[in-house]
């Protein structure tokens, strides 16, 4: 049981790590920084398709690691 959280949390560790490499920076230099603004103002909508997805996978991978680290903090 506890080999098999530890080969999990590493699992959801690479997964986080990949996601988190993938997904695009929100601003491009000096221009990114000045439209930025901008856009939250004038209430642009949120990003779709694959920007949408990583962010869920994101979230999805953090909480995986979270939970894994508590219960193997918690069991060792």
């Amino acid at each position: 049981m506890l080999l098999a959280a530890k080969i999990l949390m590493v699992i959801a560790a690479i997964g986080l790590i990949i996601v988190i490499l993938l997904q695009s920076g929100k601003s491009a230099g000096l221009s990114g920084a000045i439209g930025g603004g901008a856009e939250q103002l004038l209430g642009k909508q949120k990003a779709r398709g694959i920007d949408a997805l990583l962010g869920r996978l994101t979230v999805i991978f953090a909480v995986l690691f979270m939970v894994f680290a508590v219960l193997l903090g918690y069991f060792l």
